[in-house]
C-alpha cells in the first residue's frame, strides 16, 4: 500500500492500540471479520529474543471470526512517515504480511485498511498453543521493547478501557500474572 493525498487506514489490534507511534487525523473503534486476534507469533526482537522468543499478536485468518480494534486515518504530510515508521515496526522479520482488508468503523463507515496478518507459512507462526503455554512463555520472556508480560497487559488493559473485553486474553492475562506471582516477582 502506498500513501496518497487521501493518506491511509491502519488497523490496531494489539500494541497499535496503546502505542501507536504515529500522528493521526482520526481514530474510530472498528471491526474486522475473518480474523482472530491472536498470540500465534514468535516474537524474537520487540518481545522476546532468539534465546527465548516470546509471543506476540497477530491477525490470523478464521471463519467466523471477527477482531474489535482501532482504526487510525493517516492524512496529509504525515503519511508518508507514518507508513514507513509502520513498517519498519510491524514487518522487522517480515513475519507478518502487510494487507488491505475492509473495515466497519463504529460510525458506520466500511473503508478498506492496511492490517498486519500473520504469514502462516513463516517461522515465527506458532500455530494454536493453549492459553497454558502461552502464559508460560509471556510470563518469562523479555525483548527490545521490554517484558512479554507488559505487551499483554497494556493490550487487555486498554481493550477493557475502550469497552472491548477480550475475555481469553484476559484469562490469559490471569494466568502470567499468577506465574509472575509465583516466581516472586510481583506483577
Amino acid at each position: 500500500m502506498n500513501s496518497n493525498s487521501n493518506g491511509f487506514w491502519v488497523f490496531g489490534y494489539g500494541s497499535l492500540m496503546w502505542n501507536p507511534e504515529f500522528t493521526f487525523a482520526e481514530r474510530i473503534p472498528a471491526t474486522l471479520t475473518g480474523y482472530a486476534r491472536s498470540f500465534c507469533m514468535w516474537s524474537i526482537h520487540h518481545r522476546g529474543s532468539p534465546e527465548e522468543p516470546g509471543l506476540v499478536l497477530a491477525l490470523d485468518a478464521e471463519t467466523g471470526a471477527s477482531c474489535r480494534g482501532l482504526a487510525y486515518h493517516v492524512t496529509g504530510a504525515e503519511a508518508g512517515a507514518a507508513l514507513a515508521r509502520l513498517r519498519e515496526r510491524e514487518l522487522v522479520s517480515s513475519a507478518y504480511l502487510e494487507c488491505t482488508v475492509p473495515l466497519a468503523l463504529d460510525d458506520g463507515r466500511t473503508i478498506d485498511s492496511l492490517a498486519y496478518v500473520v504469514d502462516r507459512g513463516h517461522e515465527q507462526y506458532t500455530g494454536l498453543l493453549s492459553l497454558e503455554a502461552q502464559a508460560d512463555v509471556i510470563a518469562a520472556a523479555c525483548g527490545g521493547r521490554g517484558p512479554n508480560c507488559e505487551y499483554l497487559f497494556n493490550t487487555a488493559l486498554h481493550l477493557a478501557e475502550l469497552g472491548m473485553e477480550d475475555r481469553e486474553l484476559d484469562q490469559l492475562a490471569d494466568l502470567v500474572r499468577l506465574r509472575i506471582a509465583q516466581r516472586g516477582c510481583g506483577g
